[in-house]
């Protein structure tokens, strides 16, 4: 121990020295009760900090994650159906054909075949799913042109239909 140590006084914070609280003032002229403050509110920030990023970025391929129902034949359900025309890259990985006998939807596997029946006038049609969609709220399928023209709903751009599964192809 040194010779002037009863003389000797902390200088630093209270985790540094050990002394209680109330009695050492550090060089900054901060006590070491401001000092635990001032640790604790950025403890508590970087705190907020990392939920906040484990809740935008960690936690975000979970989100991303579908899993996506296994079409049985023979399921059905109704809702409304749209369509789109325009050129672009889908979902599976094939190229867009407007023409074609094809649609979108949300959860289906990509290949499974489905008739598209339009309630005004009866008329059917069978599509295969290789792409996901639709992204608008209340319709549940997307045809391709060519599909929409072969049930006539061309004209209205939006159409109340019922979807059968018919399996994989």
């Amino acid at each position: 121990m040194p010779a002037d140590a009863a003389t000797w006084s902390c200088q630093g914070p209270a985790y540094v020295c050990g002394a209680p609280a109330a009695h050492q003032t550090s060089r900054s002229g901060y006590s070491h009760r401001a000092v635990k403050s001032r640790v604790a509110h950025r403890t508590s920030r970087s705190k907020v900090a990392s939920r906040s990023y484990r809740r935008n970025y960690a936690e975000a391929p979970s989100r991303a994650r579908k899993s996506y129902r296994v079409a049985s034949a023979g399921g059905s359900y109704s809702g409304k159906a749209s369509y789109y025309w325009q050129g672009q890259q889908t979902a599976s990985g094939a190229r867009f054909n407007p023409n074609g006998m094809t649609a979108a939807h949300r959860t289906l596997p990509f290949g499974t075949r489905v008739r598209v029946t339009n309630h005004s006038n009866g008329r059917s049609v069978v599509v295969t799913i290789n792409d996901r969609g639709p992204f608008v709220g209340g319709r549940i399928i997307d045809l391709s042109r060519g599909a929409a023209q072969a049930i006539s709903m061309t004209g209205a751009g939006v159409a109340n239909v019922s979807l059968e599964i018919l399996g994989r192809s």
